[in-house]
């Protein structure tokens, strides 16, 4: 719920009986609090210090978002509290594991786990590409598949306090898209992947495997870029009932080159009619100034993390550009 009136503005976000109340009126807010327990039974609590299972630690320039506690429940359900930690949340190459004759997790705890990894990635971005992947094989997991998910924990094991920042800066809105051309060894599908910063703080993110089959790089990659434009605009809107205006064309970083062409060539081809829609849009969108579509190395591209398992060197590499790590301030106080 928003309230707006003159230069008073106060968010009130409901989750079930969670409440979370915030403004730039400290009087206005406690004016509301005051009206709410008069009609309803509720406790206030001061200051947000935990929201839905998610630590907010507060700095003058900055908050901290992190699941330590629920990231050990996690650990303490697949009864592997006290395992060794790996650098690398993914199997870079899953077809020379020999996988144990019996699963590790039974089928109904693999989904269990599964279904808390999920929500795991609301500060651990990072293992988003592994989870995805895991996830597709909810119905029917075979060994192999566990020994995946047993690595996915002990990584777990080794960044339980690593989290998200929330970073005082500017407003710039910025997106990375990127695209693994027909990953899937099975389906032959492409997997997408994009996230979007605003200022130096890292907002959303996505990892989903395509709906259809790609019959080119060029057409994963547009694919995905057209799901990260759409993604742009509704965070556009979204930071609007914010009060926050972005009227400079978004920056969409992509690392395929002939994607940014096909974007900015006004000459629609036959060999493309199958992402016809996809191409008018992200083109639409790119002559009314809405997003501006910008080439990026491949090696710069922070994108990349989410689309496929990768070595350990270039993994910890996105995933410090991701900003994700531990509380370095709590650290250093310690």
């Amino acid at each position: 719920m928003i309230f707006h009136q003159n230069k008073v503005r106060i968010y009130l976000l409901v989750y079930v009986d969670d409440i979370l109340l915030t403004g730039n009126n400290t009087q206005a807010m406690n004016d509301l609090v005051g009206k709410l327990k008069s009609k309803f039974t509720m406790k206030h609590l001061g200051l947000a210090h935990q929201f839905l299972g998610i630590k907010i630690d507060r700095y003058p320039d900055k908050y901290f978002l992190s699941q330590s506690l629920y990231a050990k429940s996690i650990l303490q359900m697949a009864e592997l509290p006290k395992c060794n930690s790996v650098a690398n949340p993914s199997i870079t190459k899953p077809a020379a594991l020999s996988p144990p004759p019996t699963p590790i997790f039974d089928a109904v705890l693999y989904r269990r786990l599964i279904g808390a990894l999920q929500y795991l990635t609301l500060t651990h971005p990072d293992i988003s590409y592994a989870v995805n992947a895991l996830s597709q094989h909810m119905h029917s997991p075979e060994p192999l598949h566990t020994v995946m998910l047993k690595k996915l924990l002990r990584y777990i094991q080794g960044t339980v306090d690593f989290g998200l920042p929330l970073t005082r800066s500017h407003l710039n809105l910025t997106t990375y898209s990127d695209a693994d051309w027909a990953s899937d060894p099975i389906t032959r599908r492409s997997t997408s992947g994009f996230c979007t910063f605003l200022g130096e703080t890292l907002i959303s993110w996505t990892v989903k495997k395509q709906t259809t089959v790609s019959r080119s790089s060029t057409e994963s990659e547009y694919r995905a870029l057209a799901s990260a434009t759409a993604d742009t605009i509704w965070i556009k809107r979204l930071l609007a009932d914010f009060q926050v205006s972005h009227t400079q064309p978004v920056d969409v970083f992509c690392d395929n080159t002939s994607t940014i062409a096909l974007a900015n060539n006004p000459v629609f081809h036959a060999r493309t009619q199958h992402i016809e829609i996809d191409q008018r849009f992200v083109r639409d969108n790119i002559q009314n100034n809405t997003i501006r579509l910008l080439p990026i190395n491949t090696v710069d591209q922070k994108a990349d993390i989410l689309t496929k398992p990768l070595n350990t060197p270039r993994y910890k590499l996105l995933r410090n550009k991701l900003t994700i790590g531990p509380n370095t301030q709590l650290a250093g106080a310690c």
